[in-house]
Formats: structure tokens, C-alpha cells, sequence
């Protein structure tokens, strides 16, 4: 099957999936701004086409769907690979694809996509795009961070905004370490961190150790619903 065979509708459901990674049904109701049987209904059918596969580690968690091989081919997508689901990443799968449609919806001048298909671009442009250094010299040469996420401006000179979704707190010397590599980049905009009250405590810390707050801001994770379009910057 070739990407001549697929309607316009599955393709761009095809195209979504692999450069985030994995989709819920609830993701992409609200991205479509529909309801959830009709999103439901629409990876159903792409996963009966074996172009989807679906997943569900955590059973009192929504499935997870992500791309097959054929899925790829369908939608004429190269150098990208599936994604891989597990009940240890299924819960940060899950709240990166709602990030994800909450950002599309909230800024459609912004193309979102995630770790893998920044992964593609950043291979494909032989430099980094919106990932950062946090090594510069190592037994395995430098250490380097990409975020969950990334705005990517459709057009215009505006540089990407990476977004990271931290669900649990990591140790305080990383997440400094983190942040300070952040404040040195000059090849994104701005670093938006989306997390539940718990973790935005310890990431409020982490930013002022290391001094970064024009550069990283903390969003709450239940602030992202059901948005209304804004223009970036809004």
C-alpha cells in the first residue's frame, strides 16, 4: 500500500502518530476537537488496516496506538521507526500525547512532534535542532538531552520551543543539570515544562539553581484541557 491508496484523513492520522510517537483516543478527540468514539473509531480503523497497532499495558489507563511498518510505507514516512510501548513508559506515552493535542490546539501556527521524528530532522539537518549538551567531554563523548516534545514553526524565523512533560521528580543535580543546559541554548526559544504540583515544586527549585528562569517556565499538567486556538506568544 503506497500513500496514493490512503484518504487525506488517514494519512495525516498516520503522519500525526509516528512524529509523536504513540496517540490515545482521548488525544486525538481533542485535537480534532471531536468526541472520543469518533477519534476511537478512526484509530479502529486504521489498526484493522494493520497501519495502527494498539496497546494497553496499564488496563485501568487508556490504549496507546502506534505506527507499524506498513503504517509508515502507507503514509510514505521514512526514517523513523515504530514506537516501542511498555507498562513502565505507558503513563508518560499517554500524558505526552495529550500534551501534544493540547499545544496543537492552543498554537496551530506550530507544528508538534516528539523525540523520534526530532530524532529524523535533527539526522537529516547533521545538527542538533532543539536538543542540548549536557556533556561536553565523556568516556562516551558528549551526553545529549532531547526534549518530549517540540513546537516547530510552520514558517517564519521563530525558533522551536522544546517541551518536556515530567510526570515523577528526578534527582536534584539532574534536573539542575538539565536546566542550566537549557539556559545556554541558543537554538530554541524557550523550554516549557508541563507537570503535576508535586513535580512543579522541584522543578521551580532546579530552575533557580540553575538560574534559568528566562528561559524555562513550569505549566500545570491540568491546565492543558480543552483550549481555544491562540496565536504563539499570546
Amino acid at each position: 500500500m503506497t500513500a496514493r491508496n490512503v484518504s487525506k484523513e488517514r494519512a495525516e492520522l498516520l503522519r500525526w502518530t509516528a512524529g509523536i510517537g504513540a496517540v490515545t483516543g482521548e488525544s486525538l478527540a481533542l485535537r480534532r476537537c471531536t468526541s472520543i468514539a469518533s477519534a476511537q473509531a478512526m484509530l479502529t480503523a486504521a489498526a484493522r488496516a494493520e497501519q495502527l497497532v494498539r496497546h494497553r499495558p496499564l488496563a485501568d489507563r487508556p490504549g496507546l496506538y502506534t505506527i507499524t511498518r506498513l503504517g509508515l510505507r502507507a503514509a510514505a514516512l521514512y526514517g523513523i521507526e515504530p514506537c516501542r510501548v511498555s507498562a513502565a513508559s505507558a503513563q508518560h506515552m499517554i500524558a505526552c500525547a495529550h500534551v501534544a493535542a493540547a499545544l496543537e490546539r492552543r498554537y496551530p501556527g506550530q507544528l508538534v512532534v516528539g523525540e523520534r521524528e526530532l530524532r529524523k530532522r535533527e539526522r537529516e539537518a547533521g545538527t542538533p535542532l532543539a536538543s542540548v549538551v549536557l556533556r561536553q567531554v565523556g568516556e562516551h563523548g558528549p551526553s545529549m538531552h532531547r526534549p518530549d516534545l517540540v513546537l516547530l514553526p510552520r514558517s517564519g524565523p521563530r525558533l522551536p520551543v522544546a517541551v518536556e512533560v515530567e510526570l515523577t521528580i528526578k534527582a536534584p543535580r539532574r534536573l539542575a543539570e538539565i536546566c542550566r543546559a537549557w539556559a545556554r541554548s541558543r537554538h530554541v526559544e524557550a523550554v516549557l515544562y508541563v507537570a503535576p504540583p508535586a513535580v512543579e515544586r522541584a522543578l521551580d527549585r532546579a530552575i533557580g539553581a540553575a538560574r534559568a528562569g528566562e528561559d524555562v517556565v513550569v505549566v500545570p499538567l491540568d491546565s492543558l484541557g480543552s483550549e481555544r486556538p491562540a496565536r504563539m506568544g499570546a
